[in-house]
């Protein structure tokens, strides 16, 4: 079975969220377990990017990726880490979540 670029993605940014919760859980490397998460997720999730950059333009990739990835990380903070955004962090949220709509609603940005 083939997966399309946009499920690579979702793939992607789901494995680099893993990631980077474990990357706090490393304690700077020093945990076993969880820097090998951090390792086997950040090489999932760019493998994963490199096959949707086949057919998907980087600009409207990237700005999915991170704007997900951001949003998505932020709420493992708050569910696992007790770090709760204030109004500021929450607006900043929202404008980034508004860049990536956009973005993918109206740009004519084309795949080479």
């Amino acid at each position: 079975m083939r997966l399309s670029p946009w499920t690579w993605l979702a793939l992607s940014i789901v494995a680099e969220v893993i990631a980077t919760s474990a990357l706090r859980a490393s304690d700077g490397f020093t945990r076993l377990v969880p820097s090998a998460i951090v390792i086997a997720g950040y090489g999932i999730a760019f493998y994963g990017l490199s096959l949707t950059l086949r057919s998907l333009p980087v600009g409207i990739v990237y700005a999915v990726w991170s704007g997900v990835g951001i949003v998505l990380i932020t709420l493992v903070a708050i569910v696992l880490y007790k770090q709760v955004p204030d109004l500021a962090a929450v607006c900043g949220l929202g404008l980034i979540v508004a860049g990536v709509l956009v973005l993918n609603l109206f740009s004519k940005m084309q795949a080479h």
